[in-house]
């Protein structure tokens, strides 16, 4: 079965980066270049600060699996420059670098787990539990500003006015990250229902849910816990032996 999630993950993350390719080719044939000012609207530049926190996030993680800063820092600029077609990419990439044995024993884990932590190498602790609540306390805090400002300054979004050609490719762009974060959720609540109920709340409101569920996780975590145990759900934290790890299940809903 674990062998099966992980074939499939990988396709559809292939998928999934070939349709943002071709939604980039295509908007680029159709309309032109997307560095021209008259395309920056209220609602593109909200949703531009929506995708960004997301690719924050992601970003993270790969700061966080990287093994040196300049794989990392290549990595980083491909995913500013490319967005979720890198977030594929990447994604698919650490799937083909799992062994048969992580592919079957939980391919999830061992994709969201750093190099140097899987080998038994000391982790990566660059940032405090505490610190990293404030940080995406903040940006869901921008995030949710920026919503309330740009539709009190132009209204609702549902507008056909608004759709233009490159906001829509944006919003392919932006949720199939969102695709990619709701994998991860799926993977870290302990029942459906929590895990349907947080995904709705990613379609709906981005990166608002994104940092509140990060912040949510965190609190899960002592403050001398690492920070990149929040990637794991509790059950594959204690399987494998983290120290430090708070034993309660991840919030669910009853």
């Amino acid at each position: 079965m674990a062998s099966v999630l992980a074939i499939g993950l990988r396709i559809v993350f292939i998928v999934l980066g070939c349709v943002n390719t071709a939604t980039v080719i295509y908007t680029i044939a159709t309309d032109g270049h997307p560095f021209r000012k008259e395309l920056l609207t209220p609602w593109m530049e909200a949703t531009l600060i929506d995708f960004y926190i997301n690719i924050l996030a992601i970003g993270a993680w790969i700061v966080y699996k990287e093994s040196n800063w300049i794989s990392a820092i290549i990595w980083i600029v491909l995913l500013i420059c490319l967005g979720s077609i890198t977030t594929c990419g990447y994604i698919v990439l650490q799937f083909l670098k799992l062994s048969p044995q992580e592919s079957l024993q939980d391919p999830i884990y061992f994709v969201l787990l750093s190099k140097t932590k899987k080998f038994g190498t000391e982790s990566k602790r660059k940032l405090s539990v505490a610190s990293t609540r404030v940080i995406f306390s903040v940006l869901g805090c921008l995030m949710l500003g920026t919503l309330i400002y740009t539709i009190a300054s132009d209204g609702s979004p549902f507008r056909k006015d608004v759709l233009t050609p490159w906001l829509s490719a944006t919003l392919v762009d932006f949720y199939i990250n969102v695709v990619a974060l709701s994998v991860w959720v799926a993977y870290k609540e302990s029942n459906w229902m929590s895990a349907v109920f947080w995904i709705i709340l990613l379609i709906c409101f981005g990166s608002i849910t994104t940092c509140a569920y990060i912040v949510v996780q965190l609190f899960h975590l002592s403050s001398e816990d690492h920070v990149f145990l929040v990637l794991f759900s509790s059950r594959s934290r204690s399987e494998n032996g983290y120290e430090g790890t708070l034993p309660r299940d991840n919030f669910t809903l009853d």
